[in-house]
C-alpha cells in the first residue's frame, strides 16, 4: 500500500488587513508534488491551495467576506441550494480565467460556467476533477420528495498528485460508492434531516476507506457519535468547525 503522509492541523489562516480580519482552520496535507492546503470556511464551504492554484468549493458570502479571499483558479458548485450556490460570493472570488464548474440547474440560474454531470471527468487548472453523484436515498421532505434528487447534484473527486480528495456535496450513502477507489481524504456531510446520520456516514466511511475523514455541513448533529462509531477503524476522523 502506498505510504500516505500528512501534517496535522497547523492552526489558523487569516485573511484581511487591519480593518478586517477573519480566521479559519487550515490543514496541510503532504503530496508527492507539494503541500495541499485545505481551509475550512464553514458549513459546506472549503478552499484548497495547491501549487499556487486556488480552488473554492461552494463559496457562501454569509460565512465570510470573500472580497478578502484569494481569487479562484477554479470554483466548484455542488448544487443549486442557496447555501451552496451564491452568485455574490462567486463574483467576488472570480477573476479573468476562473473556471466555474457547476450543475445544469446552477447554470440555468447563473447563465455562465461549464456544466458537468455525474460521471464527467474535467481537467481544470491542470488538475483532474471527476463529478460524482450526490443525492438522497432515504431523506425526504414532507411531500415525500427527496431534498436532493438523483442526477441534480454533484460531488467532486480531485486528484492532487498522489492524493485523491472526495468532496461529497449534499449526499447520502448510495451503493455506487463501493466503486470508489483510492480515496485518501473524504469530506462528507452529516446534516439531519437533509443528508447523512452519523450511523450512515460511518457505514459510508467504512466502504470508501479514506485515511482521513472530515465530516462537514453537520449543523447541530453530534460529531462525537461519528467519532465513537469509527474508533478502531483506522480512519482518522477530524472534526473542524463546519456547522
Amino acid at each position: 500500500m502506498r505510504k500516505f503522509v500528512y501534517a496535522l492541523l497547523i492552526g489558523i489562516i487569516t485573511f484581511g488587513g487591519s480593518a478586517f480580519s477573519q480566521e479559519f482552520q487550515t490543514d496541510i496535507i503532504k503530496t508527492m508534488a507539494g503541500d495541499l492546503e485545505i481551509t475550512f470556511i464553514g458549513h459546506g464551504t472549503l478552499m484548497f491551495k495547491y501549487q499556487e492554484k486556488i480552488i473554492h468549493v461552494d463559496p457562501w458570502a454569509r460565512l465570510a467576506d470573500y472580497s478578502k479571499f484569494p481569487k479562484a483558479d477554479v470554483i466548484l458548485i455542488t448544487h443549486d441550494h442557496g447555501d451552496h450556490l451564491d452568485p455574490k460570493a462567486i463574483e467576488l472570488v472570480s477573476k479573468e480565467g476562473t473556471e466555474l464548474l457547476l450543475t445544469e440547474k446552477c447554470y440555468k440560474q447563473l447563465k455562465k460556467g461549464k456544466i458537468v454531470r455525474n460521471g464527467d471527468y474535467v481537467p481544470a487548472a491542470g488538475l483532474p476533477i471527476e463529478a460524482v453523484p450526490a443525492y438522497n436515498t432515504m431523506a425526504r421532505k414532507g411531500n415525500g420528495k427527496p431534498y436532493h434528487p438523483k442526477g441534480e447534484g454533484n460531488g467532486y473527486v480531485i486528484s492532487f498528485s498522489d492524493i485523491r480528495v472526495y468532496i461529497g456535496g449534499d449526499t447520502e450513502y448510495y451503493p455506487d460508492m463501493e466503486k470508489m477507489q483510492l480515496i485518501n481524504i473524504a469530506i462528507l456531510p452529516m446534516n439531519l434531516p437533509y443528508t447523512m446520520t452519523p450511523q450512515m456516514l460511518a457505514i459510508c466511511a467504512k466502504v470508501i476507506k479514506p485515511q482521513i475523514l472530515y465530516p462537514y455541513h453537520y449543523g447541530d448533529t453530534k460529531t462525537g457519535i461519528l467519532v465513537r462509531l469509527l474508533m478502531g477503524s483506522g480512519i482518522d476522523v477530524r472534526i473542524r468547525d463546519m456547522k
